[in-house]
């Protein structure tokens, strides 16, 4: 029987057992020598829970070549290879078991979000943000979701985004950059704040400036309203005709 270029030149995917393999190996050796890890653990069916998680998630789906690459990076992260990741402001760096027993390492480096985007959105959510908790939890309405992930939201387009991979594979989104962004969903799971530290956005000002425009926006209502009121008390002559004081 004979065999074609691609079937030559394809790469088995290792198997779950063989990842694991690897990561308890590489685990192992980070104890030893006294090296911290932080894993992506993900719980349940599904890899994220959170609206910031699943938000993120389908971002991401946008930033792929091909299609096979996202599928595996879901197996990937779901296999527990993720051995490391850490959010810093702009960028993410990350481990990610493989076939290999040393892990690759992962690049991903957002841009900031521009002060006039940033403004924008404040402007358009100023009388829809309550509070922190109320950001972190997604409890918001449903237009400012689409705010936040729509166009020119606040999660990154395609051409905010980079990332690299040791790994010999020519695909822009190698399985191991999918399943780091993917690990990132999980880490919005447990601190959605670690996003606007992604974007390079200061998630308490966010909230001054936004809460600081809803009250003028109030103050500035209330006195157009009391300027168009008949019932507005304007001097003593006015007061002394309703009470009949003299």
């Amino acid at each position: 029987m004979s065999r074609s270029y691609w079937e030559i030149n394809s790469f088995q995917q290792p198997t779950e057992r063989v990842l694991r393999r690897n990561v308890e190996n590489t685990r192992q050796k980070a104890v030893k020598k006294g090296k911290e890890l932080h894993p992506i653990v993900v719980e349940g069916r599904s890899i994220t829970n959170s609206w910031w998680g699943n938000a993120w998630c389908k971002n991401l789906e946008r930033y792929a070549d091909f299609s096979s690459r996202i599928d595996r990076g879901k197996r990937y992260v779901r296999s527990g290879t993720v051995i490391d990741l850490q959010i810093e402001k702009g960028s993410v760096s990350a481990k990610v078991q493989g076939s290999r027993k040393t892990p690759y390492k992962v690049e991903i480096k957002i841009s900031p979000m521009s002060e006039e985007a940033c403004q924008s959105i404040i402007e358009r959510c100023t009388t829809k943000v309550a509070n922190i908790e109320q950001l972190a939890s997604g409890s918001f309405p449903e237009e400012m979701k689409e705010l936040f992930g729509g166009r020119n939201g606040l999660f990154p387009s395609p051409k905010e985004i980079s990332f690299s991979c040791s790994c010999p594979d020519w695909a822009l989104m190698c399985k191991h950059v999918a399943a780091a962004l993917y690990g990132i969903g999980v880490r919005l799971d447990e601190d959605p704040l670690l996003f606007f530290e992604l974007r390079g956005i200061d998630i308490n000002r966010f909230i001054d400036v936004t809460l600081a425009n809803k009250v003028d926006k109030m103050l500035e209502n209330a006195e157009t309203a009391l300027q168009h009121s008949s019932r507005v008390i304007y001097g003593a002559e006015e007061l002394s005709d309703l009470f009949g004081v003299l």
